[in-house]
């Protein structure tokens, strides 16, 4: 049991946490939230015996082994196998004893040691946590130093999962993994037999490892049952009850609607107003938990539109002589909303980046339209600023007549405000960082956002934050991300790289995350060494066990079957309703309950068409197991 008492701790004169009492038991897997700076990673510290409370106690079981994940990693010649091996304390301890000892007697205990260890398994369990965080076999004999610093953070991570523990404590664990080796850790995880403490910005993640939340907020530590979905829901509870809450959130539903109303008749604006229309159903579930963010911002119209924006035709993308994608052709105009999908090293990045006009074509064509207004956010934007020039500066340099006030104001909806938007930069946290270069890229108003994984380094707040903000953008989108809540909210279209193309991907974030996981499946199954061949069945036991098999599929094909008719029947009366829903008449102040009377039906259809989804994937798996 992990036991907080009445515990205080600053830092830097700072008051993190104030009389704070918590209590986690053996197995609980809990998930610690709260903005950046708030006090997470000190209170991690403070979980390692790094650091001292100032008041109070925090109470650890003495025989437990901690597991944490470091930050950062210095350059090692270091095997990366041997680096990850090094994790497990006890099996290298015994091995240099092991190496040096004469004794024979000595050495019958350290082999009875190294059998308790299951030693011999322990180079194939470092093999397997390599390959499923995306490392390729030609990888695992590579020093340390050869990998970049995201890499090595992955080694890291690898590190902490291979070292025997009672109590793993990992901080955003997932900001240097594709979405493959994200789902594939997830996996780790929900099979990990200890308590588990975790910092990350990625909501479905949480949602898929933990069953607690950790808040911190306002010096204080409240606890939450639940995984964050949860939490979300039990915190917008509490806040609907403050007036200035629910005033706030009725001015943002005013806005929304008063959008819809103004440009439902527009064909420019249709979607963007479907946009509105969908953010509506949502906000009475998500947006109360959010009414206190200290973040604001939304992307200002774009000046001038082209249409297509940027075209790639029969391209060829790579470095030097190296194709990565071959014969792309990809055209982007206005409204496209694009989540690019494809495992680590598959060339997403590279068609951003060529896309972006950082990387030149190996062949073919890159065309912009005449008023291309691109924004890029690359993994290395935070490379790219001024540590020693203000936030201000640096935005008054792009608009030498803007006002200092519109300039204070715009950084304040990104929350650096006062001495950070006027002070030098250096000293910013890599959150603080990311805020100020996703500020920069919506200050310039751009028609074409290029997103390369921006919730890097972002806290909950800032992500749903930006969630919202792209949910209005009203250019054109194209995303990279392990994020699967921000692409499940932003995006229309998925776009699948993989062996050397970039095609549309017809299913969605479920359909892909089912496809990875029976690729890793069959990938295993692959490696495995063949079963001895079984005797030769007898063909009359054969054939009863094939009629059993028929009679235990039969209902589930027959519900099938009634699930599939259902799903046509309820997507029928959803574009029917949706028709009648794009009639302008509807949006005026008269039609206003017939208006939400529709937008309630449009509700109830999508989510029993999503229940009939959820029954039928459950039923094809029963199914497949079946035969």
């Amino acid at each position: 049991m992990i036991e907080f008492e009445q515990l205080s701790l600053l830092r830097g004169g700072k008051t993190l946490l104030e009389n704070a009492d918590l209590r986690l038991h053996d197995g609980d897997r809990v998930a610690l939230i709260g903005a950046n700076g708030s006090g997470k990673s000190s209170l991690f510290a403070l979980l390692r015996g790094e650091l001292e409370p100032d008041h109070g106690s925090v109470r650890i079981p003495a025989n437990w082994r901690i597991a944490h994940m470091a930050q950062e990693v210095s350059a090692s010649s270091r095997a990366a196998a041997d680096y990850v091996i090094d994790g497990h304390d006890a099996f290298r301890k015994v091995e240099a004893e092991l190496a040096n000892c004469r004794d024979d007697m000595r050495l019958a205990e350290l082999h009875g040691q190294l059998d308790a260890l299951n030693a011999y398994a322990i180079p194939s369990q470092a093999e397997q946590l390599l390959l499923g965080l995306g490392f390729k076999p030609e990888q695992l004999q590579s020093p340390v130093h050869e990998f970049s610093g995201g890499w090595r953070i992955r080694l890291n991570l690898a590190q902490a999962l291979m070292r025997p523990s009672d109590l793993l404590l990992l901080d955003e664990p997932t900001n240097h993994l594709d979405m493959d080796a994200t789902l594939w850790l997830e996996q780790w995880l929900q099979a990990y037999g200890g308590t588990l403490l975790l910092i990350s910005h990625d909501r479905d993640f949480i949602d898929a490892t933990c069953n607690q939340v950790a808040h911190l907020s306002e010096h204080s530590l409240t606890h939450y049952r639940g995984n964050y979905s949860a939490f979300e829901r039990q915190r917008a509870e509490k806040l609907a009850q403050q007036q200035s809450a629910y005033e706030k959130q009725q001015a943002e539903i005013a806005h929304m609607e008063n959008f819809i109303r103004r440009f439902k008749a527009k064909a420019t604006k249709a979607r963007q107003a479907q946009s509105r229309i969908k953010a509506l159903e949502r906000m009475t579930q998500i947006a109360p938990a959010h009414v206190d963010s200290p973040f604001s911002f939304t992307f200002p119209l774009p000046d001038k539109m082209s249409d297509p924006l940027l075209t790639l035709t029969q391209a060829t993308l790579g470095y030097g002589d190296a194709a990565i994608l071959r014969d792309i052709k990809l055209s982007v105009h206005p409204g496209s909303r694009i989540g690019l999908l494809g495992a680590n090293g598959a060339g997403k990045s590279t068609l951003l980046k060529t896309l972006g006009g950082v990387q030149p074509l190996l062949a073919g064509e890159r065309t912009c339209g005449e008023h291309l207004a691109l924004g890029y956010f690359s993994q290395h934007q935070l490379e790219s600023l001024d540590l020693d020039a203000s936030p201000a500066t640096q935005l008054q340099r792009l608009a030498p007549k803007a006002r200092e006030q519109e300039i204070l104001n715009f950084l304040g909806s990104f929350n650096i405000r006062g001495d950070m938007a006027s002070g030098s930069c250096r000293h910013f946290s890599g959150g603080e960082k990311a805020r100020l270069a996703l500020a920069i890229i919506v200050w310039q108003k751009p028609n074409l956002l290029l997103l390369d994984e921006p919730t890097n380094h972002l806290d909950l707040e800032m992500c749903q934050a930006l969630t919202v903000a792209l949910q209005g953008f009203e250019g054109a989108l194209i995303v990279v991300s392990h994020d699967r809540h921000l692409l499940r909210n932003t995006v229309d279209d998925l776009l699948l790289v993989h062996a050397g193309r970039a095609t549309p991907y017809e299913g969605d974030l479920d359909d892909y995350r089912h496809w990875l996981l029976s690729r890793a499946a069959d990938a295993n199954a692959e490696t495995q060494e063949a079963a001895p061949a079984a005797k030769t069945q007898d063909k009359k036991q054969a054939r009863q066990d094939a009629a059993a098999a028929r009679a235990r599929q039969a209902p589930l094909r027959k519900q099938i079957k009634t699930l599939e008719a259902d799903m046509e029947k309820a997507q029928r009366q959803l574009s029917t309703l949706e028709e009648t829903l794009a009639d302008s008449s509807l949006y005026e102040a008269a039609n206003k309950s017939r208006l939400q009377e529709l937008l309630k039906q449009q509700g109830d259809l999508r989510q029993s068409l999503e229940r009939c989804e959820e029954s039928w994937l459950l039923a094809q798996e029963e199914l497949e197991q079946a035969q």
